[in-house]
């Protein structure tokens, strides 16, 4: 009888199949499954010489070579898919058996999941997989979310395909049923930020600063050098230098300017709403792909409301200065898209008694996902010093930067709008900032207005209680 294998995988697409090599690489026996056995074949046929593969034509084959307690890595498109995917293995697992889902699936129905499984015996745990189909072979970031014992049942393996940096795997226990998922999502919310920052630097640059497409891969290659440093500044640098094989124009100039979305963007806003938290940031990089799609309307439009050239184009040494801005303004809208995103996953920690660590969070996203980059080493010096820190603005280091910065910040968003260039993330980030400074905002206006029309009563700042005036009759304010 073959020796049984230690981990399965189901669903092999992209992230599958590297994930089932990744595993195989690192000495694993893994037994791979697809629903089009087609796949499975092929699959072998590929890849079959890099590890020890165990071909599995159905789920009871698939759970057959396993050694118990197993563990199944589900890696299926998220909502139905993966809940018929259980149903389709239940009859063949037995108690203490692990069910991973490594799709980026809702944390509800992760919560969910985990309650169905437990109540039968079985161990489920939400999993969150980020670093693409690279990442996915080379070594991710992994957030895993579920009971403890079944995580540390698994960790020997998963913590070896991670991704590693300084000798510390990117992959840690981030807490009960949906963690994992939740923490993924937010993730991807910030990834969203990102590359929505990015995209405006580059938008300001291309159209207000007059660079070309080689000209910026290589501004963006310097910014690389400092404290912008990451893996997305890296890649933008080599998709502005990359020309169109068929054109002879840099490629990015023959793409179509229409982002699209899986979901979890806008999962991570809806959460934030719900949770009371403002995340301009991330809601603006949703908003502007939603917009992006919206291109008919949009070549209309830049037909209709046209109107004029723009005002201001920066010459000679302006250029550079305009850079520098520009720079600055990416940096500082950085530091409040993640200032948000965890403060947000501080909120849900509180919400559903997860017990997240940030500072882990800071950790493993160093290495393997799509965030990653230098700058997350100092949040996690931030969170290693204060694990109760409230929001990361309010550190030395970050503090200080966006001191430094907020001039050119400024300056960048003024010309942005002078110019009819929209910087909606840069300009939403910097109305955070500004908001989250004020000791004293315009919100007293907007109680009273409250107050006023629906009786919602409010509070002084001169004496404790809740008051309501009566507005319609003689105007006397009353203790509510």
């Amino acid at each position: 009888m073959a020796e049984q294998c230690q981990i399965g995988v189901t669903g092999l697409a992209v992230m599958g199949a590297n994930l089932a090599r990744n595993l195989a690489r690192h000495g694993f026996g893994v037994a791979v499954h697809n629903r089009t056995s087609e796949k499975t074949d092929r699959f072998i046929t590929e890849f079959g010489h890099e590890g020890r593969f165990t071909p599995a034509h159905s789920p009871r084959e698939l759970v057959a070579a396993i050694a118990r307690p197993r563990a199944i890595l589900v890696m299926v498109k998220a909502g139905k898919p993966v809940d018929d995917v259980i149903a389709e293995l239940e009859p063949y697992l037995e108690p203490g058996d692990i069910v991973i889902d490594g799709g980026n699936s809702h944390f509800t129905d992760t919560q969910r999941r985990t309650l169905d499984l437990e109540a039968k015996g079985l161990r489920f745990l939400g999993t969150g997989v980020s670093g693409g189909e690279e990442g996915a072979l080379l070594g991710p970031s992994i957030m895993p979310g579920g009971t403890r014992a079944a995580y540390d049942h698994v960790a020997p393996i998963l913590t070896q395909i991670a991704a590693q940096v300084d000798g510390t795997p990117c992959c840690t226990y981030i807490g009960p049923d949906g963690a994992g998922h939740y923490v993924k999502m937010v993730h991807n919310g910030i990834e969203y930020a990102d590359m929505q920052l990015i995209a405006e630097a580059y938008d300001l640059l291309r159209h207000v600063g007059g660079f070309t497409a080689p000209e910026m891969a290589d501004i963006f290659g310097r910014w690389k050098a400092g404290d912008l440093d990451s893996y997305l500044i890296e890649i933008t640098a080599e998709v502005l230098r990359k020309q169109d094989a068929a054109t002879g124009e840099p490629l990015v100039d023959v793409i179509m300017d229409t982002a699209e979305q899986k979901g979890t963007g806008r999962w991570t806003v809806q959460s934030a709403l719900e949770l009371g938290v403002p995340i301009t940031a991330i809601g603006e990089a949703v908003f502007a792909r939603a917009l992006s799609s919206q291109a008919h309307e949009r070549a209309e439009a830049a037909k209709t409301l046209w109107f004029g050239p723009d005002p201001y184009a920066p010459a000679g040494d302006q250029r550079d200065r305009f850079v520098d801005a520009v720079r600055d303004a990416l940096y500082a809208s950085k530091i409040v898209a993640y200032a948000q995103g965890f403060a947000q996953l501080r909120a849900a920690s509180a919400e559903y008694h997860w017990n997240l660590k940030p500072g882990d969070l800071a950790t493993i996203w160093r290495g393997g996902c799509i965030i990653r980059a230098k700058f997350l080493d100092r949040l996690k010096e931030a969170y290693d010093r204060d694990a109760d820190l409230e929001n990361l603005m309010l550190t030395p280091y970050f503090s200080e930067a966006l001191q430094a910065a907020h001039g050119a910040w400024r300056r960048v968003v003024v010309e942005a709008m002078q110019s009819g260039v929209p910087a909606p993330a840069f300009a939403s980030s910097l109305a955070y900032f500004d908001g989250y400074r004020r000791e004293r905002g315009p919100a007293n206006l907007i109680q009273g207005l409250r107050d006023y029309f629906g009786a919602h009563t409010y509070r002084r700042i001169d004496r404790p209680g809740t008051f309501h005036t009566q507005w319609s009759g003689d105007g006397t304010e009353v203790e509510a």
